[in-house]
């Protein structure tokens, strides 16, 4: 049954003020019932870009003035999912679960989520596979059931075309859209199932999601949404991917040359050279930043202690303070560990080990750190490893953030080597970076006595304040096994 969208409103504006309803079970259709977008194709490039690589996206874009020939809802349909999951592994996909629910959640329409979200139990039914939407269904709404279809497999690679005749353990009787009762529930076909529920589901026309929707804030998301990957930063839709496709030849240009002149120049040269290109850095602190760095032979250096958003961090950070720092890191590649215009030393994560290493680059100057341990592309910041804040007193906390509008500079689970390309390759890659200045004694551990745990979580929050952004006690292996399904501890790139 369809409801009408001022009918749907008012059920929602009912249920915002009650509890949830308690032995109701409510069916949707997930994309008539929550997203605002009316075409999925964004999806499929999404699937076909960071699960399939540029040359299949490049083919799902040109081959789109036939799938919008042949009708996006029919036929166009199958030629889309062909294209995205033909030939893809099965068991290294993880885009539905680690790229999609970012999307998803960006779509997400305020009116439809109030309607589901008034039930205690769900059940969604999807066009798409199963596989690119079950996780953001079942992790951030507490959907309990998920009506799609199964894409075939052979050999652990998918076909690209849906399974049939498969059995469905969901019952439905003819009340669906009210609710789903324990008894007298019918068995069917999963094919049947999908039909019916298509037609018996809540749901909204296009013409009410495209004219009155509004975007759910992230305030108002069912979880927070703290870590995704995949490379894209932008929304895939026909417009923006004409610009990507159009962008991409001078951007591999433009991000070559950006990548030599930071690694052949002296800092100095380099940073105008890489303003000039289009890159922006902005900084902010104290007025005289060079005093920062000063250090006499006799004593440590200054240890600039920043949170972690791009491998490029300490490098910016050397750029706006105008002096080459050591910087300390963990998975560092090869590739840019060899390039790197700034000392670096890769870490062992053996807790001594690390200590004396880090010790010994203080005593020789200025380092930087990153005691997140990882990279977080969202307003959070991850857990603050300790260990720095027991080698000295000499602690400046430093804000970093990165806006980026096409693609990201990290990744959970690519090749990491092109981090900084991909970073290089955006228009215009913008820094921002505060030195909220030197910490107090009074805030250290030498000197304030503060146990090494209370200064990093100090530190935290002052950065966090900084940048308006929130602290979590989410790791690194969090992350990793979110993302990657590991720890996120692997052999040198």
């Amino acid at each position: 049954m369809n409801l009408s969208y001022s009918k749907m409103r008012a059920i929602s504006r009912v249920h915002q003020k009650a509890e949830p309803a308690q032995n109701k079970t409510l069916v949707f259709d997930f994309e008539g019932t929550l997203l605002r977008s009316t075409s999925l194709f964004p999806y499929f490039m999404l699937v076909a870009f960071e699960a399939g690589g540029l040359l299949r996206s490049l083919i799902l874009f040109l081959s789109y003035p036939l799938v919008w020939l042949v009708g996006e809802d029919q036929l166009g349909f199958n030629i889309m999912v062909f294209l995205c999951f033909f030939g893809i592994r099965k068991d290294t996909f993880r885009t539905g679960s680690a790229v999609l629910p970012k999307f998803f959640l960006e779509d997400v329409g305020c009116e439809g989520f109030d309607a589901i979200m008034c039930c205690e139990r769900k059940v969604a039914s999807s066009k798409l596979p199963r596989i690119m939407v079950e996780n953001f269904l079942k992790d951030y709404l507490g959907v309990e059931t998920v009506i799609a279809r199964d894409l075939k497999s052979f050999r652990g690679y998918f076909l690209g075309v849906f399974e049939k005749n498969k059995p469905s353990n969901i019952g439905i009787t003819r009340d669906v859209g009210e609710g789903i009762n324990n008894n007298n529930i019918e068995y069917i076909e999963e094919d049947e199932l999908f039909h019916q529920i298509k037609e018996d589901c809540v749901t909204f026309s296009p013409d009410e999601r495209r004219g009155n929707w509004h975007v759910l804030p992230r305030e108002r998301y069912p979880k927070p949404l703290i870590f995704h990957d995949g490379r894209l930063a932008m929304r895939p839709t026909l417009a923006s991917s004409v610009a990507l496709f159009i962008w991409l030849p001078f951007g591999l240009l433009l991000s070559l040359f950006r990548f030599t002149i930071g690694i052949m120049l002296p800092l100095n040269v380099s940073a105008p050279v890489l303003a000039l290109s289009g890159t922006r850095t902005t900084l902010s602190g104290p007025q005289n930043t060079m005093s920062l760095v000063q250090y006499e032979e006799n004593q440590k250096g200054m240890l600039y202690v920043c949170n972690h958003r791009t491998l490029l961090d300490p490098l910016y950070v050397a750029l706006v303070l105008g002096k080459s720092l050591a910087a300390v890191t963990y998975s560092l590649s090869r590739l840019n560990e060899t390039v790197s215009p700034i000392r670096t030393i890769r870490l062992t994560r053996d807790r001594e080990r690390d200590r004396e290493l880090m010790d010994k680059m203080l005593n020789r100057g200025n380092l930087v750190v990153c005691p997140e341990g990882t990279t977080c592309r969202e307003p959070y910041l991850l857990r603050f490893s300790p260990l720095f804040a027991e080698l000295t007193d000499n602690i400046v906390p430093v804000a970093v953030d990165v806006k980026v509008s096409m693609f990201y500079g990290t990744t959970a689970s690519g090749r990491k080597w092109l981090d900084p390309f991909f970073h290089f390759l955006n228009p215009n890659p913008t820094y921002f970076i505060k030195i909220l200045g030197r910490l107090a004694p009074a805030q250290t551990c030498q000197a304030g006595g503060k146990s090494k745990i209370e200064v990093a979580n100090f530190v935290q929050k002052e950065i966090s304040s900084a940048l308006g952004f929130a602290c979590t006690h989410f790791t690194r292996k969090d992350k990793y096994l979110v993302l990657a399904g590991n720890d996120g501890v692997s052999p040198r790139h």
